[in-house]
């Protein structure tokens, strides 16, 4: 189906694999337009329950390709439109939909491709791996929504220096910061992240798609009206068959099979 990704799907859970090994996966204009395709059909399949994004090759992302023979250079280009276009969507999409994202980044995660970290739900990351905002390196901004990322991931001063004087930074720091969830050693990266993706995957589907929308909205709201999101959802979940399995299994001492209802 695709160019420049890869999608694997298997008992609930996809793989999604951004295919562009040789230019240590950099977004193409081609491969934006397909990773925007693939999230839009990820987050409407109801037998995907989960999904675990990485890099093929050396790299996990190495931000939007200035090689690419597609995008639009010259004073009549217009920077704004592509993100409209395609990475916004993108971002928004991943956020939104109801399925927890597992990001296992393999290698460099910079520019977008650090975006597509932070918009995941859990990133772990191998030891060799690094972050950078390259944006003010050439004289841009940081985009794919980092500018609303970082200062909540890792406080206001750290964001504005990431962002500013755009320090390429290594896994560990990155997991003490609060960047990302967890570093394991290179060979066991995708070995723990799928590990990870398939406990989400088995889990109970209801549950992790109302933590994560109650997530997003307690990023901009009070908490008085967090506290009535919570009523709301735990009200719905109380009524879910997860739940009863949960419940069951717990006064069991059984695992639960939850089947995501």
């Amino acid at each position: 189906m695709y160019e420049k990704i890869d999608l694997a799907v298997a008992d609930g859970l996809a793989t999604l694999t951004l295919n562009a090994p040789d230019k240590l996966n950099a977004v193409s204009r081609k491969m934006v337009a397909e990773l925007k395709e693939c999230w839009e059909g990820l987050a409407n399949d109801a037998s995907v329950r989960a999904v675990l994004l990485t890099g093929a090759g050396r790299g996990f992302c190495a931000g939007a390709d200035l090689a690419d023979p597609d995008r639009e250079s010259g004073a009549t280009a217009d920077s704004g439109a592509a993100l409209d276009k395609f990475f916004n969507p993108v971002i928004r999409t991943m956020r939104e939909m109801p399925k927890p994202i597992v990001a296992a980044v393999n290698g460099v995660a910079a520019g977008v491709g650090m975006s597509f970290a932070m918009a995941s739900d859990i990133a772990i990351a191998a030891k060799s791996a690094s972050f950078l905002q390259a944006f003010a390196r050439i004289g841009l901004l940081p985009d794919g929504g980092s500018t609303w990322f970082l200062p909540r991931l890792v406080g206001d001063a750290r964001a504005r220096a990431l962002a500013m004087l755009a320090p390429q930074i290594s896994a560990e720091q990155a997991k003490q910061w609060g960047l990302i969830w967890d570093v394991v050693e290179d060979a066991d990266l995708m070995k723990t992240a799928t590990e990870v993706a398939r406990r989400l995957a088995d889990g109970p589907t209801l549950s992790l798609a109302r933590i994560k929308e109650a997530m997003n909205r307690a990023a901009t709201q009070p908490l008085a009206a967090q506290l009535d999101v919570e009523r709301d959802f735990q009200r719905e979940l109380g009524k879910s068959a997860d739940f009863k399995e949960g419940v069951a299994a717990f006064l069991a001492k059984r695992k639960p099979t939850f089947k995501g209802k």
